[in-house]
Order: structure tokens, then C-alpha cells, then sequence
């Protein structure tokens, strides 16, 4: 794949290498926008079957995107946290150990915070100061997992540093006590390849406004068999049964919308951010997950072995994702240098904890790298002299 830079809006003077932080919207997602904000100058074109039509297109897109058959185990959500929220008000067990991984995002930390302590234990389980970090974390989640585990949460990778999770070992794993899988896919899913088919995930939440490319404020989220009789954390008239009929809303229906369609969020239809979502995800079948991690690893090959020579430790790529990768330096003092330095040579990247976090994506080209190496070359050099 070629540099995909003429697809955005993006300025030459800035090297933004910070998708993981947030998107830039392609030409035609923010067209789509556009489009949308102009669709509702006229009220009198839009239908009852808008509201459920292009919202059903996206479900089909998205199945494609992460290998499902069942589109209809897709809904709309606004964020990553309605989404998990949705999940643990619905957990099938009354007691039981949580696994988390130490210092994930907090969209998939608070709402297993917020289970009854009496009942359910939260357990992280932390990063080992290793230099095989990846593989020793994987080693100790899965054997973390045992009688008492009921839920594995995590993201596919970690959010501050690209490490990647085996959820296949861990889904495996996690059958032998009858345990769940629950994914945060938003620093992954539209960059990494993902399989529910293979991995088989009892939910699959993400964010559309990172690697989705879409806009903030709406997500989607996959909702296995186990959550196909819930009850939703939403009232909506839209999650009832028979809600497309207009004529008969004042029928009042006690049941909800069949299976996972029973978690869809409250106006769901957006006229704005639907249809940039619908562009996005269009896109995004287009170059392919594999496209996107092939193009970002050819990109950052030699910019990644330059920075080891300076003194970086990057993780070893068989336990990272390409797309996102975390840096360290064993100096710590050269943190600060290092953000003053990005900001005077216009790079942008997120700082986490002590984790610099580089995640490019199509739109990045070798002019990009070359300001990164020159950003985090210069406090290095400085340093000595």
C-alpha cells in the first residue's frame, strides 16, 4: 500500500504519529458529517426507515471487519464505558474473581470497580520489569486464571504500549473454568486484524474515534449468546420490540428488541455520526487490518532499529502490534527534554507514564519518521555534550 496521505486534511508542518490518541478524519468521513449536518436543514426528507437503515448497513460492514456471521450481535453505543456497562449488569455469575492487566484504560477498569467487593474481587495483574515483557505477561494472565476466575477484561493490545494479548490461549484457558472474555478493541480493532470466528469473545467493545477512524461520541460493541437475555442499563424506545412501527409506540412492548439489538443506545440513528461512521468503516475494508499493520511495519522498520542504536528499548515485535508501540529510555530524566522537543520539531505523540507511545497509521510517510528520529535524537545528543 502507498501513503494514503491525500485521503485527510492533514498539514504538512506536523508530524502527527498519534492515532492512538485520536483519528484524524478522512476527506470523505468529514464530508459525510457534512452531509448529515445538511440532511437536517430538511426534517421532511427524513423517514422512519432512516433510522434503523443505515445503523443495520454498519452492522453488516462491521461483521465483515471482525470476521462474524451474525451481524445482528452488533449494536451502536457511545462509548466505551456504556458498552461495559452493559456487561457487567448482566454477568451470569454471583461471585468470583476479575482479571484485569495493570494499567489498562479506565472505560475497562471502573465498571468491575463498581461490582459488589463483597461478592466479586478485582485482581490486576501487573506488568513484569522484564525484558521479555510480552511473553512474561501472558504467561502470568494465563496463569492467573484458575477455578475462582469468572472474567478475563482487557484490550486486544495494551492501550499505552502495543503489548499484544494471546486471547486465543487466554479463550482457551478461560473454557476450562467457564470463564468470560470481555475485549476493549479500541486501540486495535480497524488496525489489528481480529477474528470473533477464532477467538469467539463473549463481548467485543470498542471506540470508533481511534482506530475506526470514526468520529468521537459512538461506538460499537459485539454481544455474545451469554448476554442474549439482559437487561440493558438504557430504557430506550428504540431497544423494545417492534420499535420500527412508528404507528404503535404507544403500545407500550415489554419485551426488547431480540438478543444483543436489546443494548443498542438511545437514538442510535444519529443523522451526523452515523454516516461518518458508515464512511469510515468502508475505508477501512478497503485497506484491510493487515493492509494497515504491513504498511506501518515497512513505515517503522528502520526508524525502530536507528532509536534502539540511541539507547531506546522497543518490545521485541512478536509480543507488540505495529500500529502502536511503546518506547522507553532507561534515563528517565530525558523525558521532559523529549516533550520539549516534540513540541519545538511539531511531532505528535502521547506520554504514558513513562511509556512514549508512537502509533502511526497510512497517512504517515517517511518525511514523518525523519521528524520523529530528529525529535528524539536531539536530547540524546544534548545530553552528552
Amino acid at each position: 500500500m502507498k501513503c494514503q496521505r491525500e485521503k485527510f486534511n492533514l498539514q504538512r508542518k506536523y508530524a502527527y504519529l498519534d492515532c492512538a490518541y485520536m483519528s484524524p478524519l478522512l476527506k470523505k468521513v468529514e464530508n459525510a458529517g457534512i452531509k448529515g449536518i445538511k440532511r437536517k436543514r430538511k426534517p421532511f426528507h427524513i423517514t422512519p426507515a432512516d433510522f434503523f437503515e443505515e445503523a443495520n448497513t454498519i452492522r453488516q460492514l462491521y461483521a465483515r471487519l471482525i470476521d462474524t456471521p451474525e451481524p445482528d450481535r452488533i449494536v451502536l453505543i457511545p462509548s466505551v464505558s456504556y458498552g461495559i456497562a452493559n456487561v457487567v449488569r448482566n454477568l451470569p455469575f454471583n461471585s468470583g474473581k476479575i482479571l484485569i492487566t495493570d494499567g489498562q484504560f479506565p472505560s475497562n477498569v471502573y465498571p468491575w470497580q463498581s461490582l459488589n467487593r463483597n461478592r466479586f474481587v478485582v485482581e490486576i495483574i501487573k506488568a513484569p520489569a522484564s525484558e521479555n515483557r510480552g511473553a512474561n505477561w501472558n504467561e502470568e494472565l494465563l496463569d492467573s486464571i484458575d477455578e475462582e476466575t469468572r472474567v478475563v477484561a482487557l484490550g486486544h493490545i495494551h492501550w499505552s504500549d502495543g503489548t499484544l494479548f494471546e486471547l486465543k490461549k487466554i479463550r482457551s484457558r478461560l473454557n476450562e473454568v467457564g470463564g468470560l472474555l470481555i475485549v476493549d478493541g479500541t486501540q486495535s480493532v480497524g488496525a489489528l486484524p481480529f477474528s470473533v470466528k477464532e477467538i469467539r469473545p463473549d463481548a467485543l467493545i470498542c471506540g470508533a474515534y481511534k482506530w475506526l477512524m470514526g468520529p468521537y461520541s459512538i461506538g460499537l460493541a459485539y454481544y455474545g449468546k451469554v448476554f442474549d437475555e439482559g437487561k440493558p442499563i438504557e430504557e430506550s424506545w428504540l431497544n423494545r420490540s417492534n420499535s420500527e412501527d412508528f404507528t404503535k409506540l404507544a403500545n407500550y412492548q415489554p419485551k426488547y428488541q431480540s438478543g444483543s439489538l436489546r443494548y443498542e443506545v438511545g437514538e442510535h440513528g444519529n443523522f451526523i455520526l452515523v454516516p461518518m461512521l458508515h464512511a469510515a468503516i468502508k475505508q477501512l475494508l478497503r485497506w484491510t487490518p493487515e493492509g494497515i499493520q504491513n504498511y506501518c511495519d515497512t513505515l517503522m522498520e528502520n526508524a525502530i532499529s536507528k532509536l534502539q542504536c540511541l539507547g531506546y528499548l522497543i518490545q521485541n515485535k512478536n509480543h507488540r502490534a505495529n500500529h502502536l508501540f511503546g518506547i522507553r529510555h532507561p534515563e528517565a530524566a530525558l523525558l521532559e527534554a523529549l516533550k520539549k522537543s516534540f513540541k519545538k520539531n511539531r511531532v505528535s505523540v502521547s506520554f504514558r507514564g513513562e511509556v512514549i507511545r508512537i502509533s502511526p497509521h497510512v497517512y504517515n510517510d517517511e518525511l514523518d519518521v525523519k521528524k520523529l528520529l530528529k525529535a528524539m535524537k536531539e536530547p540524546i545528543f544534548a545530553s552528552k555534550n
